[in-house]
């Protein structure tokens, strides 16, 4: 338990230093958009090719990995709408209430999910990330999407076509198809090292910006759905996780980089697209930043939980 305290406490030191820079204005906004924009779009991408690359991608039990996360996935759906419906009556904003809570709830941080695992499990450990991001970004994107159409509050919501096409032009996804295919193809190593200095530089810009991107207020009136938002990802998820891994037999790494992914606060990009497509971007920000605050807490547990029983 202590090597995992002594392995992850930097990831939330890092994202506290963010949080000051943000507040003490040391560093403006227009500086933090620019950050997370390169961490996105360049940094972030570069790790996951450079990850792939050269990968021994036979040793991953693909199967099972992506048979837990892609149930666990929709069977927490389930439970939300379940969820929504004993809501509703409560909360005349049901609708875009529930698209944030659906999207704090299923939705993960890769940047935190990466950052966790790097330090701990190393290349190997980065390789099962990248293809659980693979997986559960698309996934997530296309189930957003279509949560927040459906019971959004905005008068004009994308057409499928068009939110398929923005799936397909994610820089995370653009990453491991190619760092697969670099896999298959080979990489010569003057590009494998310039790939891997670029990379490299990714993970502490990118906890900066996390850090940066709380909004620590006042959140009273909305503290039975931030409780639900917190509680419900940081250990019903997990949970749900580990008895999928349990039913399929999924042992050792893979289960630990899945129980992982489950347990990380929601991804940044859910308020911009609760804000964009009619949901309750105030409770998206509050549910995000107690996330990230009770992670500090619950993210060893789900750890040492995952590397001892």
């Amino acid at each position: 338990m202590l090597a995992t305290l002594n392995a992850i406490t930097p990831i939330f030191l890092i994202i506290a230093i963010g949080y000051l820079l943000y507040r003490t204005r040391i560093v403006g906004e227009e500086v933090w958009s620019a950050i997370e924009h390169i961490c996105f779009y360049l940094l972030l991408p570069f790790l996951i090719i450079r990850t792939l690359s050269r990968a021994n991608l036979g040793s991953v039990p693909i199967v099972d990995f992506v048979l837990v996360l892609i149930v666990a996935i929709i069977g927490m759906s389930f439970l939300l709408i379940l969820i929504h419906t004993l809501l509703r009556n409560r909360y005349p904003d049901s609708g875009p209430t529930f698209t944030s809570l659906f999207q704090g709830i299923t939705r993960f941080h890769g940047f935190v999910a990466l950052a966790t695992i790097g330090p701990l499990y190393g290349d190997e450990g980065v390789t099962l990330a990248a293809l659980a991001l693979a997986i559960m970004v698309p996934m997530l994107n296309m189930l957003s999407v279509v949560v927040l159409s459906l019971y959004g509050s905005a008068a004009n919501n994308p057409e499928f076509k068009a939110v398929f096409m923005r799936v397909l032009k994610n820089p995370l996804i653009i990453a491991c198809a190619t760092g697969l295919a670099l896999n298959w193809t080979g990489v010569p190593d003057v590009i494998f090292d310039t790939i891997i200095i670029i990379g490299n530089g990714g993970l502490g810009l990118a906890l900066l910006a996390v850090g940066a991107g709380l909004r620590i207020g006042q959140a009273a009136d909305q503290k039975l759905l931030i409780a639900i938002g917190v509680f419900t990802r940081l250990i019903g998820m997990p949970l749900m996780i580990i008895g999928m891994a349990w039913l399929v037999g999924l042992e050792g790494l893979p289960r630990t980089v899945a129980i992982i992914a489950g347990a990380v606060p929601t991804a940044a990009s859910s308020y911009v697209m609760a804000r964009k497509m009619g949901g309750n971007a105030e409770l998206m920000s509050n549910i995000m930043t107690f996330q990230v605050i009770a992670a500090i807490v619950t993210l060893p547990v789900f750890i040492y939980i995952a590397e001892h029983y």
